[in-house]
C-alpha cells in the first residue's frame, strides 16, 4: 500500500468544509465537520463537533443491536428500537397460551422484564482510532493472494485481542473504503438485554408484507429493551442482581415532532451499500444473483408456510424466520425494478467509462491497469459464486448448518486462539453456546426437513460442475434423484441424529475433533465428509479476496481524487458502523401521476382495517381514533396524530431501529423502512425517488399512552414539548 495515496485519500476527505452537496451520502461522525456548512444550511442547530464526536452527545446515546440499531431514551438503560428488531426476543418469549406476538407485551416494571432472546447484545461505543498503519503499513505491495489475506487478518486480530484484554468489551477493525482506511472501534458489550415493551402485532406489524417497503404506511414500528450490567457497573451475563445500566448519554424524545421541510438526520447502523461495485459485480447481481434468490426465497417461504399451520407452535417458532424472509424477498424485487427503472447497469457502465477517460487524461496509466486486474478478479469471484451458489444453500436446514459449525469448532479449537478463524475464538464460544440454545424456539425437525428437501432438489436440478460427489454419495444421490428414496433418507437423518436436543448439542460444542470423526450421528457424519470440500471452496474465496484486497483501495483512491476534481465528498460504503445521514421531511412523487404526502393519520387505520391480519388493529385502538381522542400528540397542519412520516434520507439495511433526531437532537422518530421505489439505492442514489418511512413520536406516545397504558415508560423518559 503506497502511504502517500492513504495520506492523500484521508486529507481530501477533511476539505470540503465551504462545499454545497447533495444530501446523498451515509457519513462517518467524523466527516461532518468537513461538510457543517451545507448541514446548517439544511437546518441543524447545534454544533457538528458534538456530532463528530463518538462517545459524547448525541452520538454516545446510539448504540448497535449487531443487525439493528437502537438509542438509549432514560437513565435507566431502557432503549428504543423498531418492532421488528426486537420481534425475534417476543417470538422466542411467546407459546400458544402466552402470545406476544399476537396480544403484545408491556413490563409494568423492571421485575416484569423478560430476558431477550440468547445472543441479544447492545454494543455502547467507548472508543475509536484509526489504525491503517498497523493492519497494512508493513504489508509489501508484492504480498499477494491468499498470504495478503492472512496478513491482515492476523493484524486485525492482534489490535482486537489487545483491545479485549479488559473484560466486558467487543473490538471490531472494520474496512472504509473498501480497506483503504481501517479504523478499531471499542464496544462495551452489554450481555443482559430485556424485553421491556413491545406492541402488539397488529399495531407493530400493521399492513405486515403487504405494505412493507410502500407508501402510505401506518406501521408502529417501535419496542423497547432495557440494558442491564452487574452491581458494580460492569458486563454481566443475566442475572436476578443485576442492576439496569446508567449511560453517559441519552436522548430527549420529542412529544411535538416534527412538520413538512423541517430538518431531521438519523444516526444508526447501516449494513452495506455497493454504491462503488465495478460493473462486473452489479451486471451479475441483477442478471444473476437477484433473480436467483427470488427464486430461492420463494420456494422456502411456501415450504415453511405448507409445513406449518398458522397459529401453531411450528409457525411461531418460524414467524421471525418468515418475517425476514419476506422482507428480502420483497426488497430484492425493489431492488431488480428499480435497476430497470433507472438503467443501472448501463449507469455503471458510463461511470467506468468516465472515470477511465478522466485517468487517462490525468496520465494514470497504473491505476488503469489496476482497474483491469480488480475486474479479473471480480470476474473469477462471480464463476467460483455461481458454481458453488447450490450448494452452500444446502446448509439452509439448520441441523446440517449445527453439525458443520460444531465440527469447524473443534477442529479451530486444537490451534492457539490467535491463529484460529474469526467466529471461532474464545471471545466467539459464548455466542456459539447462544446460538445453540436459540434453536430451540426457532426450530422444528418437520418443517426443517421439508426446507433441506426443498434445497436439495434446486440443487439437484444444477449442470453436473455444480453438484459435489460426496454428499450426493451420502445422500443416495449419485445415480440420480429419486424423490420418494430422498423423503426416507432424511426421514433416517432426523430420527437418528440428537442435534435436536440442546443438551446434546451443547455438549458437542467442547467435544474434540475426533469425537466428531467417530460419531454416527447422520448429520455430523455428513460434516466431517464435506469439510475438506468446504474448506477447499474457503481457501479459494480467500485467495481472491487478498486479490482484491491490494487493488481495491488504489481503485477507492482513483473514486476519491476523480470525486474531488468534480467538487464532490467521497463517502464510505456502509459497514455496519456508525453513520450520519441528513434531509428533510419531505413527501414526493416517484412516477407520474403518484403523489406521496410526507405524513399519515390515525385514520388511515381504520381506511385500511378490514379485522384480518395484516389489517386487524385492536378494537380499542379504533375506538379511540373514531373519537378523535388525539390527546397532545396531534398535528394542526394534517388534522390528527401523525402516525408514519417521510425523509429524502439516504439509509439502507441496517438502519433499522435508528434514531430520527430534529435540528436539536431530540428523538422525533425511527427509521424503519424505505419506499419500494428507494430500494435500490443500496447500489445507486436516486434523488427524485429516494426516500425513508419513519415512525413519529406522537404516534408511539400516543399508542403507549391510550392504547396500551405504558404510562411507566412514558414517565421514565424526559419527554420535551
Amino acid at each position: 500500500m503506497n502511504r502517500r495515496i492513504l495520506i492523500g485519500a484521508s486529507a481530501a476527505l477533511l476539505s470540503y468544509s465551504g462545499m454545497a452537496l447533495a444530501k446523498e451520502g451515509m457519513f462517518t461522525p467524523e466527516q461532518l465537520p468537513a461538510i457543517a456548512k451545507d448541514l446548517n444550511a439544511t437546518g441543524l442547530e447545534i454544533s457538528t463537533e458534538k456530532l463528530s464526536d463518538l462517545t459524547g452527545f448525541p452520538m454516545g446515546a446510539i448504540v448497535s443491536l449487531g443487525g439493528c440499531s437502537a438509542s438509549f431514551v432514560s437513565e435507566s438503560g431502557l432503549a428504543v428500537t423498531n418492532h421488528h428488531c426486537a420481534r425475534g426476543s417476543v417470538q422466542f418469549n411467546s407459546t400458544p397460551e402466552h402470545n406476544y406476538l399476537r396480544d403484545g407485551f408491556l413490563a409494568k416494571s423492571p421485575s416484569e422484564e423478560l430476558p431477550a432472546a440468547p445472543g441479544t447484545r447492545m454494543y455502547v461505543t467507548v472508543d475509536f482510532a484509526d489504525v491503517t498503519e498497523q493492519v497494512i503499513g508493513d504489508i509489501d505491495d508484492d504480498v499477494q493472494g491468499r498470504e495478503r489475506y492472512d496478513a491482515i487478518e492476523q493484524n486485525r486480530k492482534a489490535l482486537i485481542a489487545e483491545c479485549e484484554s479488559e473484560p466486558g468489551y467487543r473490538c471490531s477493525v472494520p474496512a472504509f473504503f473498501q480497506g483503504l482506511e481501517y479504523k478499531l472501534i471499542k464496544q462495551m458489550e452489554i450481555r443482559d438485554v430485556r424485553l421491556a415493551y413491545a406492541p402488539a402485532d397488529s399495531i407493530g406489524k400493521y399492513g405486515g408484507d403487504i405494505d412493507n417497503w410502500m407508501w402510505p404506511r401506518h406501521t408502529g414500528d417501535f419496542s423497547f429493551y432495557r440494558a442491564y450490567v452487574g452491581k458494580y457497573g460492569k458486563t454481566a451475563d443475566f442475572s436476578q442482581d443485576n442492576v439496569p445500566y446508567k449511560p453517559e448519554h441519552f436522548l430527549s424524545v420529542s412529544a411535538a415532532g416534527l412538520k413538512d421541510g423541517d430538518f431531521v438526520m438519523a444516526a444508526g447502523y447501516p449494513g452495506s451499500t455497493n454504491r462503488y461495485a465495478r460493473l462486473a459485480q452489479v451486471s451479475y447481481t441483477f442478471d444473476w444473483l437477484y433473480p436467483t434468490y427470488v427464486e430461492l426465497v420463494d420456494k422456502w417461504i411456501k415450504t415453511i408456510n405448507e409445513a406449518s399451520e398458522p397459529g401453531s407452535d411450528e409457525r411461531i417458532k418460524y414467524e421471525s424466520l418468515l418475517a425476514s424472509l419476506n422482507n428480502f424477498h420483497k426488497n430484492t424485487l425493489g431492488q431488480l425494478s428499480g435497476a430497470k427503472r433507472v438503467n443501472l447497469i448501463e449507469r455503471r457502465a458510463e461511470r467506468e467509462a468516465a472515470l477511465n477517460q478522466w485517468l487517462q487524461e490525468n496520465d494514470k496509466q497504473a491505476l488503469i491497469n489496476n482497474l483491469n486486474a480488480l475486474d479479473d478478479v471480480t470476474e473469477q469471484s462471480i464463476l467460483m459464486n455461481k458454481k458453488n451458489f447450490w450448494y452452500r444453500n444446502l446448509s439452509r436446514a439448520q441441523l446440517f448448518a449445527t453439525a458443520q459449525n460444531l465440527y469447524r469448532n473443534a477442529i479451530e479449537r486444537e490451534k492457539p486462539d490467535a491463529e484460529r478463524e474469526p467466529g471461532y475464538q474464545q471471545r466467539d464460544q459464548s455466542r456459539l453456546k447462544e446460538s445453540l440454545e436459540r434453536i430451540d424456539r426457532r426450530f422444528d425437525a418437520n418443517v426443517d426437513k421439508a426446507v433441506w428437501a426443498t434445497m436439495i432438489a434446486m440443487y439437484m436440478e444444477q449442470p453436473e460442475k455444480a453438484r459435489v460427489n460426496v454428499f450426493d454419495d451420502m445422500l443416495g444421490l449419485s445415480n440420480g434423484f429419486d424423490k420418494k428414496a430422498l423423503a426416507q433418507t432424511l426421514d433416517d437423518f432426523y430420527t437418528d441424529t440428537q442435534l435436536d436436543d440442546t443438551d446434546s448439542r451443547l455438549a458437542w460444542l467442547t467435544a474434540d475433533k475426533q469425537a466428531f470423526e467417530d460419531s454416527d450421528d447422520p448429520f455430523i457424519r455428513l460434516a466431517v465428509a464435506l469439510y475438506d470440500t468446504s474448506m477447499a471452496i474457503e481457501d479459494e474465496s480467500k485467495r481472491l479476496a487478498g486479490q482484491a484486497a491490494a487493488l481495491k483501495p488504489q481503485y477507492m483512491s482513483a473514486i476519491i481524487d476523480w470525486q474531488k476534481s468534480q467538487g464532490s465528498l467521497a463517502y464510505p460504503d456502509a459497514n455496519s458502523t456508525l453513520r450520519v445521514t441528513y434531509g428533510n421531511v419531505m413527501g414526493g412523487s416517484p412516477k407520474d401521476g403518484l403523489i406521496y404526502e410526507p405524513f399519515t393519520r390515525l385514520e388511515g387505520i381504520v381506511e385500511k382495517d378490514t379485522g384480518e391480519s395484516p389489517f386487524d388493529a385492536p378494537k380499542k385502538q379504533l375506538s379511540l381514533i373514531e373519537e378523535k381522542k388525539y390527546g397532545p400528540y396531534v398535528l394542526v397542519s394534517i388534522g390528527s396524530v401523525p402516525v408514519n412520516f417521510l425523509t429524502d434520507l439516504d439509509s439502507t439495511g441496517g438502519n433499522s431501529g435508528s434514531a430520527t433526531l430534529n435540528s436539536k437532537a431530540e428523538l422525533v422518530g425511527l427509521l424503519f423502512d424505505g419506499t419500494f421505489e428507494s430500494v435500490n439505492s443500496d447500489w445507486d442514489f436516486d434523488k427524485k425517488t429516494t426516500r425513508t418511512i419513519h415512525v413519529d413520536t406522537r404516534y408511539m406516545l400516543w399508542v403507549m399512552k391510550y392504547v396500551d397504558g405504558a404510562t411507566n415508560l412514558i414517565d421514565e423518559m424526559t419527554i420535551v414539548n
